[in-house]
């Protein structure tokens, strides 16, 4: 099973304004690990919910299920899901990494999601992005509406709650689908920090 250790860290202070980028247009593209063209900052759907996670990352692999979950629910509301693989390999060819990925898809049962390997960090530094897991969600004109945490199952880092009693991700989906404001446009991410390649060479 692909799964490593890194350091963990929490994602501490929520924004009091609402959370808005500019149209589509000027989105991030890239391919994803199947070579298909995407753009992900110009939905096709109705909203886009791009998930931000690593598979070397504990928490982010233990909400492999929920994610999955939560996808096949949305699909048919005319929501897409696209995973975000923010993984540090500065040693791989990008064939190599994308057929760990490919691996780590089969392994925690994703199926035929749509998946890319962030390798610059374009998309995270476009929606924000600093921690795994972490789920941006896009509307139809391009402006990120919801970004932060996708439940509260984790009290704090190694703390699972017994039961989840905020889901962040679903009342933000429901809300964008019904037309009305997003309840929480931005809240608190807890996981493993995206490290920026370029940075690791710097040193």
């Amino acid at each position: 099973m692909v799964m490593g250790m890194r350091r963990m860290s929490v994602l501490l202070g929520t924004a009091l304004w609402a959370v808005t980028v500019s149209a589509a247009g000027d989105g991030v593209r890239l391919r994803g690990v199947n070579g298909e063209a995407l753009d992900l900052f110009a939905p096709k759907a109705r909203a886009s919910a791009l998930f931000f996670i690593a598979t070397d990352c504990p928490i982010s692999n233990w909400y492999a299920t929920t994610i999955q979950q939560v996808c096949r629910d949305y699909a048919a509301r005319g929501v897409d899901c696209t995973l975000l693989y923010e993984d540090v390999d500065l040693g791989a060819t990008p064939g190599v990494l994308d057929a760990a990925v490919r691996t780590h898809l089969r392994e925690y049962r994703y199926g035929p999601m749509t998946a890319a390997v962030d390798r610059t960090r374009a998309v995270a530094k476009r929606a924000k992005a600093t921690i795994t897991p972490q789920v941006v969600v896009v509307d139809r004109g391009g402006a990120i509406r919801y970004r932060g945490r996708i439940d509260n199952a984790y009290a704090d880092l190694g703390k699972p709650r017994q039961q989840v009693t905020s889901h962040d991700l679903r009342a933000s989906l429901d809300a964008l689908i019904a037309g009305r404001p997003v309840p929480a446009p931005e809240t608190e991410a807890l996981g493993c920090f995206i490290v920026d390649p370029a940075s690791i060479r710097r040193k």
